[in-house]
């Protein structure tokens, strides 16, 4: 599987905001870069109106913090920045200490497929704070987008059941970047292949495709356009039929299917790309069976998504393969995840830790303090709640958790409950300890995650919500915080 550097063909350290550059050197400046921090990534709201996530994103992850420096041309042109004096933005002694810099952190993450929720960290990173910050941005950079698609592909694949969805978004997808980490995401989110072959060749990705309009509508007419693409490809025969008038082209279809027959070949089946999906795949199955062609696929594109794959097998639909374009590849009705990345502890000078905390307006804004673990719960059916607890704080006796958004919602959990941590080693001490896990592994586990979530909160349309609480000193915590951080403000403004 290919690396970061392989496609980029430099390190990364410069894809990062520059408020992340200004706060290192602040931290440079202040004598504070090396101060230890615990930030942790997540998201507040599932993606799609849905009940869930599909984490995504971690191999590149691991390949930026395998890769992660700044080389003498980054900071060169570092350099060339000015503050609003005109004079420059870094001191030189700084930039030199980021040409040297080797990371240190440890982080924790949640392997790839895993089926996530609101508010859990997906991953945490300990460290030197100028570090860790220097980290953000990328970080969010590839998980959000990847864990959108991912989950995007889930829902999709699990309209579809058992018929095979194919993604076909590379001419729609937000260039280069945004088409191989959509492939790449969709794959695992549950796609049976791609039509992009370099996703092909850089992932180990099936790839599938045949002809478009043009090929048809390059020949005087269409069945002489068919057969001259049996003749080319004769294992490799989907016929796109609606070019001109869309049962007709069944028809022709079925007769170039029946020439390659006698060469001992086999049609693949139709593609159908525009009309009355349903009416026309009905019709069609009756052509192909009546015809003898009953293990000929009809597949079927034209912007579809979960909610119009959803309705046409309502209807009847014939359709067995599923060509998703725009709407996966773009994650066309919600652009963005809303990852996040926030502080969540700082280590004094003696030693200790003390806890972070973000207020706002908004109570879905306010953050959870302390260094984050999530511990899923599970019996023979699936999975039943998260917890989320402080590993500084430790774990206290008892199996209550506590809504982050509700305090009055509580949830007792079963004792005899089996239970895992989610979040697992990736590196320590800068050093990568997470091994490589190919993309099929990873596409299995989300497929089998996604099995033990509860029909209710894989539902498309007002979904239950899966019980995700914080374990109840870390919640006791998180109140006292709120509390001495409300009356400090109170009493600053009464000053």
């Amino acid at each position: 599987m290919a690396r970061l550097e392989a496609i980029y063909r430099t390190p990364l350290g410069l894809l990062t905001d520059l408020y992340q550059l200004t706060m290192a050197y602040g931290y440079w400046k202040t004598g504070r870069s090396e101060v230890e921090a615990v930030f942790h990534l997540f998201f507040r709201k599932p993606p799609f109106g849905g009940g869930y996530a599909v984490a995504a994103g971690l191999a590149p992850v691991v390949d930026l913090l395998r890769g992660f420096r700044f080389e003498s041309c980054d900071v060169e042109y570092l350099a060339t920045l000015t503050g609003n004096d005109g004079q420059p933005l870094f001191d030189r002694d700084f930039l030199l200490d980021l040409e040297g810099l080797e990371l240190s952190c440890d982080v924790d993450a949640v392997p790839e497929g895993t089926v996530v929720f609101p508010n859990e960290p997906m991953l945490r990173v300990r460290g030197p704070i100028l570090q860790a910050q220097l980290l953000e941005t990328a970080l969010l950079n590839l998980v959000n987008f990847q864990t959108l698609i991912a989950t995007k592909a889930s829902r999709v694949c699990g309209a579809a059941g058992d018929d095979a969805v194919l993604e076909f978004g590379l001419r729609r997808a937000q260039g280069v970047d945004g088409s191989l980490a959509a492939s790449r995401a969709a794959y695992i989110g549950g796609c049976a292949a791609t039509s992009n072959v370099l996703a092909g060749k850089l992932f180990g990705i099936p790839v599938k495709g045949t002809h478009a309009h043009s090929w048809v509508m390059s020949f005087d007419d269409e069945m002489s356009s068919f057969e001259a693409y049996a003749e080319a490809m004769p294992n490799n025969c989907v016929f796109l039929v609606d070019t001109y008038d869309t049962l007709a082209g069944v028809r022709n279809a079925i007769e170039i299917g029946r020439r390659l027959r006698d060469r001992g070949h086999e049609m693949v089946g139709i593609r159908l790309d525009s009309g009355d999906l349903a009416y026309l795949s009905i019709e069609a199955r009756h052509l192909l069976d009546d015809a003898g062609f009953v293990q000929a696929a009809i597949v079927a594109s034209n912007d579809l998504d979960e909610h119009t794959i959803q309705d046409l097998k309502m209807q009847g639909a014939t359709i067995a393969v599923w060509g998703v374009g725009t709407k996966l590849a773009t994650s066309y009705d919600q652009p963005a995840l809303g990852g996040v990345y926030k502080l969540g502890a700082i280590r004094e000078a003696d030693g200790e830790w003390t806890h972070r905390i973000k207020l706002s307006e908004q109570w879905i804004k306010t953050s959870i303090p302390g260094m984050l673990q999530v511990r899923r719960f599970e019996n023979e059916g699936g999975h039943v709640a998260d917890m989320i607890y402080d590993e500084i704080a430790g774990l206290c006796d008892g199996g209550r958790i506590v809504d982050p958004k509700d305090p009055t919602r509580v949830k007792h959990i079963d004792a005899g409950l089996t239970s895992r941590d989610l979040l697992v080693p990736v590196a320590r001490d800068g050093k990568i300890c997470y091994g490589d896990e190919s993309l099929d592994n990873i596409r299995l586990r989300a497929k089998s995650e996604l099995a033990r979530v509860h029909p209710g909160t894989r539902r498309f349309m007002n979904p239950h919500e899966y019980p995700v609480g914080l374990e109840r000193t870390l919640h006791e915590l998180r109140q006292r915080l709120i509390e001495q951080a409300r009356g400090g403000v109170l009493d600053s403004l009464g000053s």
